[in-house]
């Protein structure tokens, strides 16, 4: 009956956390929602600034000019939501850790929260004007770019999440070192292999342009040797605590 009532408490609980999560972005949706044709304005700068004169984004669906300002508001609130969405993980899981793991886990929830809407503002203000500029660039004589509101949603959000992701690969690497997955030695002899890789999921999460690919390969080379940089200290503390925890004995 007591692991019966621990389980049942522990479902409570994760149905609570769940709540308080999905409340929090319908929170923030609310706050929003009467503001989404600007917000939805505002993304489409990046784009409105490169297009040919007398050109201009088009809605080709019926619903378009509703569901897409929608939709852009409904992902801008999780994702304003995710610090809260990830203490709500935090908590929720903080009972079952060691005190030397919860040192660790939350500047992780901290700097993994930084590090996405990091990569999210490299995109918007880096990559959204050289991509745009280029694909405007490229188009033949006689065709006018006229770009439907739904499908530029679509793929700003897919390159939103791809640098968003990209961006947290210092904390995969810092989690890998602590746990004794790896170590800073052998990631730095992978180095060559990293740097191919890079490109290819560059090439794999972007449009079919170098612009784009390169943008997100070069921040996550970087971001490569910032997590070996720091992953080596994870790595010695990691050692340190162990050999804290098991001392040798004397025969």
């Amino acid at each position: 009956m007591t692991d019966a009532n621990n389980l049942i408490s522990h479902l409570v609980e994760l149905r609570n956390r769940i709540l308080r999560a999905l409340l929090s972005v319908l929170v923030v949706f609310l706050c929003l929602v009467y503001f989404a044709e600007d917000l939805y304005h505002y993304l489409a700068r990046p784009l409105m600034a490169v297009l040919p004169e007398n050109a201009s984004m088009i809605a080709t669906d019926v619903a378009s000019p509703f569901f897409a300002p929608f939709k852009l508001t409904l992902v801008l609130s999780f994702f304003i939501a995710i610090p809260y969405v990830l203490y709500q993980v935090w908590a929720f899981i903080a009972p079952g850790l060691y005190k030397t793991e919860k040192k660790l886990v939350m500047p992780l929830l901290v700097s993994s929260t930084l590090l996405f809407y990091a990569g999210m503002a490299f995109a918007y203000f880096v990559v959204f004007p050289l991509a745009f500029a280029f694909f405007t660039s490229v188009a033949p004589s006689g065709v006018t770019v006229s770009t439907d509101i739904s499908s530029y949603l679509d793929f700003v959000l897919k390159l939103f999440f791809a640098f968003g992701v990209s961006f947290e690969i210092p904390i995969a690497i810092i989690l890998m070192c602590w746990t004794g997955v790896t170590d800073a030695k052998s990631l730095r002899a992978k180095r060559p292999f990293v740097i191919v890789g890079v490109f290819v999921i560059g090439m794999l999460l972007t449009p079919p342009d170098v612009i784009s690919q390169t943008l997100l390969a070069l921040p996550m080379w970087l971001l490569f040797e910032v997590g070996v940089i720091v992953g080596g200290f994870y790595s010695k503390n990691n050692q340190s605590d162990e050999q804290e925890d098991n001392p040798a004995t004397d025969n």
